[in-house]
């Protein structure tokens, strides 16, 4: 046998900033079949992974990662490092460039297989041919070889010369047994609410069944959580209360996890009889509301949120409703508005940012907890430890109201003033399949079905479900839709899109332009609710929605609609 060779010299290792340090991932499902976890790089994402995982402090450094050019002047090299349970596997990791026309096609994508042996492979940028659309680092996809398959991964940013990285330091452990710790949780609480309807469904679970519902953004989707529908906060909340009262009887404590990533209570409000109440099958007793994180995008600045927080409280058999504040990784979030909804209507209220942020700044020794890199598994979502948190918090919550002998009653919506408005809380849905009576359409050349939708896993299950599959879709064609209702408010549910054949529609009511709406401003397959018509008094209207010209030929997909009379 031959003996091996001298190896070569050692090369000296350039510096480098980890943008991802033992990261937890699983192949979810994607829209065309295979196994795949995308970590998204744009939208600030890319500068927030340097700060927080790579200590990065460097202003010129953060800024050339924000355009391709930059990217590309700065990085020499992606060193990548995947670990596993099983060493043979092998990975398809591609680094994507954004397009300045083709957003998700024009751009360059490199690529490498990787082993999850734990070695670090390196993906060169030296002697790429770039695409001249090149305008953002985009994502990295890292597609796998099975379903639900977890690994542990690592990347690093290695700079061209010139260009240094401050070293990295390890994190020390979360304990979650420590005073610190359970200090740290019980900043969280904001307001008990209603203790005696809290103590009320304790008693219940320990015969009856109880369901738990959540609904809020990417967050309680389950974004971050490795796997996202066991280790997301929703689920973990629902294990540990079946645990405390339940006896750990599975059947007792049922739930209904409702979020939609990147969509803000305006679109909450929509989709309540649907995805909460499941059209009349569901009866939770209690509903936790997530959006402080998702609101900036509610064109109504609170309204549609206390309209969602009325509208579970306005239920025949109202359910115990909590607010949940969570947070972003620059220590922001919209809690001081929706804490005027909470104090107004007598609710618990929990918040994260309360818990964690204070301790972000603090040394271990002066009680720091978590680090941001623990907390976040992005700019937007917290790590599977950042989920168990956030659990914590809402158990602290229930643990507190178990003991204490004040009662403070939720409100009943009706005999209650609004803190913004009372308009939204009667919007009722509706769409293809749903149509309710006394409200006429013509579908004009709206007469397609689109399949290609934002799917969420709902629930406990990881499986993704397309979202508002009953609609209607403008492929090509001249014709308007055409609807007459009688209504005060009407709303819309359209579908953003990044793709090159999407169009834009105009709404009128009654002959007049309201708004031309553009699918690809977000830029991806997501579910959009805007506010169409809004009057003092409900009155016979007829509105139009027709493509704009010149995009005749495109496509445009109405979700849905919801109105009030």
């Amino acid at each position: 046998m031959e003996a091996p060779k001298a190896p070569k010299d050692p090369i000296e290792k350039r510096s480098g900033f980890y943008i991802m340090l033992d990261k937890e991932m699983t192949g979810l499902k994607q829209p065309d079949g295979s196994a795949a976890c995308p970590i998204f790089l744009n939208d600030g994402r890319l500068i927030s992974f340097a700060k927080i995982v790579g200590n990065i402090t460097d202003e010129q450094m953060l800024s050339m990662l924000s355009t391709a050019e930059g990217f590309r002047r700065l990085v020499h090299s992606i060193g990548i490092t995947i670990q596993s349970e099983y060493s043979d596997r092998v990975l398809d990791v591609k680094f994507k460039m954004y397009g300045k026309a083709d957003t998700y096609g024009g751009g360059t994508v490199l690529q490498m297989p990787v082993r999850s042996d734990g070695s670090e492979h390196l993906l060169e940028l030296e002697g790429t041919e770039w695409s001249e659309d090149d305008d953002i680092p985009g994502q990295m996809l890292f597609t796998f070889p099975e379903f639900g398959e977890g690994v542990s991964v690592s990347v690093i940013l290695y700079l061209r010369d010139g260009f240094q990285a401050p070293p990295c330091e390890p994190d020390v452990p979360v304990d979650m047994e420590s005073p610190a710790y359970r200090s740290m949780i019980e900043n969280s609480l904001i307001s008990l609410g209603d203790t005696g309807k809290i103590k009320r469904i304790m008693e219940k679970v320990q015969s009856e069944q109880v369901t738990m519902a959540f609904i809020g953004g990417s967050i309680t989707q389950g974004a971050g959580a490795v796997p996202i529908h066991t280790s997301c906060y929703a689920y973990r909340t629902v294990q540990a209360f079946r645990e405390r009262y339940a006896s750990m009887d599975a059947d007792r404590v049922r739930i209904v996890k409702a979020g939609i990533g990147g969509t803000p209570s305006e679109l909450g409000l929509v989709r309540y009889e649907k995805d909460i109440l499941r059209y009349g099958k569901e009866k939770p007793d209690i509903v936790v509301i997530e959006f402080a994180v998702n609101d900036e995008g509610d064109e109504t600045e609170g309204e549609c949120f206390e309209g969602l927080v009325r509208k579970a409280l306005l239920q025949p058999e109202p359910p115990l409703v909590v607010l949940l504040f969570s947070v972003f990784s620059y220590d922001w979030n919209l809690q001081e508005r929706m804490i005027e909804v909470g104090r107004r209507y007598h609710l618990p209220m929990v918040s994260i940012k309360n818990a964690v942020t204070p301790q972000f700044t603090k040394k271990k020794e002066n009680g720091l907890v978590v680090t941001k890199r623990q907390f976040f598994y992005d700019i937007y979502h917290p790590s599977n430890i950042g989920h168990e948190i956030m659990k914590d918090c809402l158990m602290n919550l229930f643990e507190k109201a178990s003991v204490t002998a004040e009662c403070e009653e939720q409100r009943r919506a009706e005999d209650t003033g609004a803190v913004y408005s009372a308009d939204f809380d009667k919007v009722c849905f509706f769409d293809r399949k749903h149509v309710v009576p006394g409200i006429v359409i013509r579908e004009g050349s709206f007469t397609d079905t689109d399949a290609d939708l934002q799917s969420v896993p709902l629930d406990d299950s990881a499986e993704p479900i397309p979202q508002f599959p009953d609609n209607w879709q403008h492929i090509n064609g001249t014709e308007a839709f055409e609807m007459k209702l009688t209504c005060s408010l009407l709303m819309m549910v359209f579908k953003d899109s990044g793709e090159l054949d999407a169009g834009r529609a105009v709404i009128t009511v009654d002959g007049q332009e309201k708004k031309c709406w553009n699918p690809r401003e977000v830029g991806w397959t997501h579910c959009h609710a805007v506010v169409v018509y809004r009057g003092k008094e409900a009155a016979a209207h007829t509105v139009k929605i027709r493509m704009a010209a010149g995009d005749e030929d495109k496509k445009f997909t109405i979700l849905g609609f919801a109105y009030s009379l």
